[in-house]
């Protein structure tokens, strides 16, 4: 099989390029810019934007199957950035495979697409899309996903998966960001930390990907148009996770509680000011950020397992011994 990764060259890309060279796969990845890691592993590297239907159009060619992991991730910032890459991309990839005759693809999605104001708690697949999202990244995510899904037939069959928070080694945002929120000993966060929280190891998520790969080119239960959610199915307080993730980079910390109301007032805060500046900052503090620091987080891979096969091929414990043996 010869499959394409869109976003090769970003953190999950790069490990779903790895498994995939793993098990004999022939890699191709559309990505801006080229990574020594990927031409190490021999994978055959296209460059260009994924709204150029040429581009797309020449990375595609020779292809059996398209993982489409690339997108523009953040908690803040305007939308149409977001809707360009994200939406506007996803369509392009669609419009492509048919041009190409393509019978198979694999999205990258995010548990974040059905995140409400309250939480989450032990959500599945029946957890419907909010009226209305707290940011530009979950909504064109959101957006993304249901034009992935409603593109499954006869000619294409699809399916979209839903990790949420990837960490492991190489991870270049959320671990590195708790490790700068970090002054004098002390992480100033909203809440109090208590809020349950489910995160995918970075070996997890590519995983998944290759056995949802799997399951479209063999048939097998109906698995086209569905999503998944995938995730180490070990949700952990927040506070906890932090402070494994803090140790892991040798570091430790005393968690100093943010009343929630006043996080959320500086969130409404940062977001005019960023709207009033014109700035497009993807990583400020904003309402979105807040939620997802202060309410509970954590969902159901019961689907997953009887659909895909999946189960998590790494503990949470075995993950972050390898971050510290990294560090």
């Amino acid at each position: 099989m010869r499959v394409l990764v869109t976003g090769g060259s970003g953190f999950l890309g790069r490990e779903i390029c790895r498994q995939l060279v793993a098990r004999g796969t022939t890699v191709s990845s559309l990505s801006r810019r080229r990574s020594p890691a990927l031409e190490s592993l021999g994978v055959r590297q296209h460059q260009g934007d994924l709204v150029d239907p040429s581009a797309v159009s020449r990375a595609l060619a020779g292809c059996d199957a398209v993982v489409h992991n690339a997108a523009l991730a953040g908690v803040s910032g305007p939308l149409p950035p977001y809707w360009n890459t994200n939406v506007r991309g996803t369509r392009n990839v669609i419009a492509q495979c048919r041009a190409h005759g393509i019978g198979t693809l694999v999205h990258t999605s995010t548990a974040s697409v059905v995140f409400q104001p309250g939480g989450l708690r032990h959500a599945d697949e029946s957890c419907p899309y909010p009226e209305r999202h707290l940011a530009a990244y979950p909504r064109t995510k959101a957006r993304a996903e249901a034009l992935v899904l409603a593109a499954n037939g006869p000619g294409l069959a699809t399916v979209s998966l839903r990790p949420h928070i990837i960490w492991g080694h190489g991870d270049p945002h959320f671990a590195p960001a708790l490790a700068r929120a970090v002054r004098a000993g002390r992480l100033v966060m909203p809440g109090d930390g208590a809020n349950l929280v489910d995160t995918t190891h970075l070996h997890t998520a590519a995983h998944a990907h290759l056995l949802a790969l799997e399951r479209l080119r063999q048939g097998g239960p109906a698995v086209g148009g569905r999503a998944y959610f995938i995730t180490q199915d070990d949700p952990r307080p927040l506070r906890d996770l932090t402070a494994h993730f803090l140790r892991a980079a040798g570091l430790r910390a005393t968690w100093c509680t943010v009343p929630t109301p006043l996080a959320q007032a500086a969130a409404a805060t940062c977001e005019t000011l960023l709207r009033l500046t014109g700035r497009t900052r993807t990583h400020a503090l904003s309402r979105f950020l807040v939620a997802e620091l202060t309410q509970p987080h954590w969902f159901s891979v019961e689907a997953a397992r009887r659909d895909l096969g999946f189960e998590p091929p790494i503990t949470f414990e075995a993950g972050i011994a390898q971050l510290r043996r990294a560090t």
